[in-house]
């Protein structure tokens, strides 16, 4: 087969994201929040593989990161709580009139190293307080909505450091291309053929209704709570109108609920997490009575207490994942510093607001009757990285006797 060009890998990956990634439906429109300004030549794939699969439009709102640190340096100290309420509220808008969502984003994974970490923890809790309308959309499928992440220099820099710009961004074109199945002889069919191999997964675990997961691993005796009714989900998702949907490019995990007050243990990250401009490096959580009591990390701690003391509950957990250390991403070897990427190589963990969807009759119920059901809300959910070729998980059954699920990192179980 005669290599692709770059072009061409481009517009396969432009046509996943809106043939599998948002099944664009004909007539329908797109929202597409853009961040930076380096995603210009995927933002233009896109919209043009939208307009041909019969959008009436696709619009576009575009954010240059390099604003952020121009306003840490001038900005006044105490403007930091407020926020253009037009960029999230147009967000709702569209996605209220039935408008497909989707996010490009190629940050910097350190952009605000360095800067008022109190600064940067006020202006991010203000970001999800806007955000949160828009997630309780995501939260509940009301559209098809996903998130891509493409290689920028000041991403691809801080992944390959001793490799000059245009390198560091090939090379990691070349990752994420792969990591995406682009150089698949047919792309789209490969993630139907992964789509539902996760739908066989997440279906026999739904079926088993564990009650709780154990974790061990390096660093790692953690006990999860699952609560009756949870839903595992994983590759495909459908809306609320019944189309369906794959939330992110690439996906390699299957996931549902934890409860809100049953986690247990220590668990030791594996991954270090880029969170808000700031990469926090070698840290770890001890849970008690599904709430994080003590935690500490080597590098950007600070950065890890504003995720936990975001809100009441930012410091619960909201999803569980499970994903086998053999995956394209894993294998790799590459630590990508970007979530989308690093979770899907990796058993993670995420703090805050859990899927509605991933609970019997979730999204139908009050958020009192969600919380009293073991689900937890909050404006926050941030993926943590915590597996290993090393790490054995066990499922909990009613009657106490347990069951492996994963064995040094692999499926303990055929389907």
């Amino acid at each position: 087969m005669t290599a692709l060009t770059f072009e061409q890998r481009l517009q396969r990956y432009a046509d996943l994201t809106v043939k599998v990634g948002l099944n664009l439906q004909p007539g329908q429109r797109l929202i597409i929040a853009a961040t930076p300004l380096d995603v210009a030549p995927v933002v233009r794939a896109v919209t043009a593989s939208a307009y041909q699969m019969g959008s009436r439009l696709v619009s576009v709102t575009w954010i240059d990161e390099q604003l952020d640190p121009i306003r840490y340096k001038y900005a006044p100290r105490d403007s930091f709580a407020e926020f253009p309420a037009f960029r999230t509220q147009g967000v709702v808008n569209a996605i209220e009139q039935g408008d497909a969502y989707l996010q490009i984003s190629g940050r910097d994974p350190q952009l605000l190293k360095g800067q008022d970490p109190d600064l940067v923890a006020l202006a991010g809790r203000t970001f999800r307080q806007h955000y949160k309308p828009i997630g309780v959309h995501q939260g509940v499928n009301s559209v098809q909505w996903l998130v891509i992440c493409p290689p920028t220099p000041g991403w691809a820099t801080k992944v390959y450091p001793d490799k000059p710009v245009e390198d560091a961004v090939d090379d990691l074109w070349d990752a994420v291309f792969k990591a995406c199945r682009i150089d698949a002889p047919d792309p789209i069919a490969a993630w139907q053929q992964q789509i539902a191999n996760l739908k066989e997964r997440r279906e026999y675990l739904t079926t088993k209704q564990y009650t709780a997961l154990h974790y061990t691993g390096p660093g790692t005796d953690l006990t999860v709570g699952l609560p009756a009714g949870h839903i595992w989900g994983g590759g495909e998702s459908k809306t609320q109108g019944g189309v369906s949907f794959t939330a992110n490019l690439p996906t390699e995990e299957v996931y549902t609920i934890p409860h809100n007050r049953r986690t247990d243990g220590k668990v030791t990250a594996t991954k270090p997490l880029s969170y808000q401009g700031n990469l926090i490096e070698n840290f770890s959580l001890t849970f008690s009575e599904g709430k994080v009591v003590n935690f500490s990390a080597e590098q950007e701690e600070n950065a890890l207490r504003s995720i936990i003391e975001t809100d009441e509950n930012s410091g619960r957990l909201g999803e569980v994942a499970l994903i086998p250390h053999k995956t394209p991403i894993s294998q790799s070897g590459l630590v990508f510093l970007n979530t989308l990427y690093d979770e899907n190589a990796s058993n993670h963990l995420a703090l805050g607001s859990a899927y509605r969807t991933t609970l019997t009759g979730g999204d139908k119920m009050t958020d009192e009757e969600f919380a009293q059901a073991g689900g937890n809300d909050s404006i926050v959910h941030v993926d943590f990285m915590f597996g290993s070729s090393e790490m054995n998980v066990d499922g909990i059954t009613a009657d106490g006797t347990t069951e492996p699920v994963m064995r040094d990192g692999e499926w303990a179980f055929d389907v």
